[in-house]
């Protein structure tokens, strides 16, 4: 619990004061890591309300981190299940 929590606050860190990059490669390393990193999907939002501005590239969309970061956390967790070695039975509440 600790350990997610100290990733929470590193991840928060790095949107805040490093680069975009570095951001996504924590949050990934979280979402592998953890079952059900909803914190990445959280700060990334965060992270669109404080840097985001809509690009003509990207068909204008603001929150353009923020909806990569469901759709990664929603293909990581699917791939998580369809692997050998993760446990089947790992949730986030195992104290509850």
């Amino acid at each position: 619990m600790m350990l997610r929590i100290f990733a929470s606050i590193l991840l928060l860190f790095s949107i805040l004061f490093l680069p975009f990059w570095v951001s996504v490669i924590l949050a990934l390393l979280g979402m592998l890591y953890f079952s059900l990193f909803y914190e990445a999907v959280v700060l990334f939002l965060l992270s669109d309300l404080l840097y985001g501005a809509p690009e003509a590239r990207l068909f204008n969309i603001f929150f353009f981190s923020f909806i990569l970061s469901i759709i990664f956390l929603l293909v990581i967790e699917f791939l998580k299940k369809k692997l050998k070695f993760y446990k089947k039975n790992q949730h986030v509440f195992k104290d509850f």
